[in-house]
């Protein structure tokens, strides 16, 4: 190695490496879940996936067999090898890697690693081109790929211990990114320069520049701020709020209008710690609010404790979607709860993990509980013409039910400039 490894780190040396402990639990998890799934073997390819299962993001694919397979765990990489070796662990990386071989070679590669059937590929995630490419390099093996994209996403809904440490420390400089917009804000500000002032502090405490996600042809700027009608404008977005956008090819995120006089700006952060996201959303006004908007917040938060009690108690998503849609049509807001018609986004809560729309959501058809271990933000929101209100925190599930790991109480719902 002639490059100096030492060089990355966190924003003050320390070792920002995924444990080593933490891949190799996941990867047992994912041999064990390939077993259940009669599949023998599994490849993949995709980043995020890539990251949570070798602790980094580089050009290169991972062979994992399923348990009893004797298929060994192997990382073929092209582009950086040394960077992939150091990122895993060095040398107690818990899994053997490699330079990728060419693809005229995979086929034996994957037979010399013990693989007698097609191994399964991410067919939620790649490219068609991709799969068909990848699946004609190895037709000489037995069977078909099936796809293991959902096998990947029900693992990695339940984060480890260590994952939640994430979720919370990215929660925590969330926090200091309202805080800052609570300090530089206020009557005049535009929009996005409120954003820069977050971005700053956010890029400062080591966020890598992107959100990831899930749904195709999604993509997500991370500062939404809306200040009074812009609160009101539709977007792409699924989402309740998605602001003006600084141009149409960004219309996402915070736009060019400046803050008014007692009108409610709705600031929705996203920000990423090591992967890690943390989703929270709170109200800020330049002098005060009417009456009418500071009812609309309180109904927002009872509709959050009702939706935060049900996910702790082990209700399925769509009762609590049922239950929090009838609380907000009881007080008046059915036209108005996350949007108005025909904008209205279906859903009073997401999953984040390593992506901002993990599953389950607060939303028909999802008949299930939040997981113990679930990591979930939970927004209800109000949209009129002239603004929106709401409130966002991201939560975990524990065994002693739901557990704020954003702002919660020591934040206040709404804030006057």
């Amino acid at each position: 190695m002639d490059w100096d490894a030492g060089r990355l780190t966190g924003p003050d040396g320390e070792d920002w490496r995924v444990p080593v402990s933490e891949l190799q639990a996941r990867q047992a998890m994912l041999s064990k879940a390939l077993a259940r799934a009669g599949q023998e073997s599994a490849l993949i390819d995709d980043p995020v996936e890539l990251y949570w299962l070798t602790g980094g993001r580089q050009s290169s694919m991972l062979l994992v067999g399923a348990e009893g397979s004797d298929i060994e765990t192997v990382h073929w990489v092209k582009r950086s090898l040394e960077r992939a070796r150091f990122e895993a662990g060095g040398t107690n990386a818990p899994h053997q890697i490699t330079e990728q071989p060419r693809m005229n070679g995979l086929e034996d590669s994957l037979i010399g690693a013990g693989c007698s059937k097609a191994p399964g590929m991410l067919g939620g995630k790649v490219p068609r081109s991709r799969w068909d490419f990848l699946s004609e390099k190895f037709s000489g093996l037995k069977g078909v790929s099936l796809d293991c994209t959902e096998v990947l996403f029900a693992l990695r809904e339940i984060k480890s211990d260590w994952e939640i440490e994430m979720h919370n420390e990215s929660g925590r400089i969330n926090q200091l990114m309202f805080e800052t917009i609570r300090d530089t804000g206020g009557a005049g500000k535009s929009e996005i320069e409120m954003a820069a002032a977050a971005d700053e502090v956010s890029r400062a405490a080591g966020f890598g520049g992107r959100i990831r996600m899930r749904n195709w042809p999604m993509d997500c700027d991370r500062v939404v701020i809306a200040a009074g009608s812009s609160g009101a404008v539709p977007s792409y977005f699924d989402s309740g709020v998605a602001g003006l956008g600084a141009n149409p090819i960004a219309s996402l995120g915070a736009g060019f209008a400046r803050v008014d006089e007692n009108e409610p700006v709705l600031v929705d952060i996203v920000h990423v710690h090591r992967g890690y996201v943390s989703d929270c959303t709170r109200i800020f006004s330049a002098g005060s609010l009417s009456s009418e908007w500071h009812e609309r917040l309180d109904d927002m938060s009872e509709i959050r404790d009702s939706l935060v009690n049900g996910l702790g108690r082990g209700d399925d998503c769509s009762t609590v979607w049922s239950r929090g849609s009838e609380m907000a049509a009881e007080m008046g807001h059915s036209g108005h709860l996350m949007g108005m018609p025909p904008d209205q986004a279906r859903f009073l809560g997401h999953s984040v993990g390593l992506e901002l729309d993990e599953t389950p959501v607060i939303a028909r058809g999802f008949d299930r509980p939040l997981q113990v271990g679930g990591t979930m933000a939970i927004e209800p929101k109000v949209i009129h013409p002239n603004g929106a209100i709401g409130t966002e925190d991201t939560w975990v599930r524990s065994s002693e039910g739901m557990e704020c790991l954003t702002m919660g109480d020591s934040f206040p719902m709404l804030t006057e400039w």
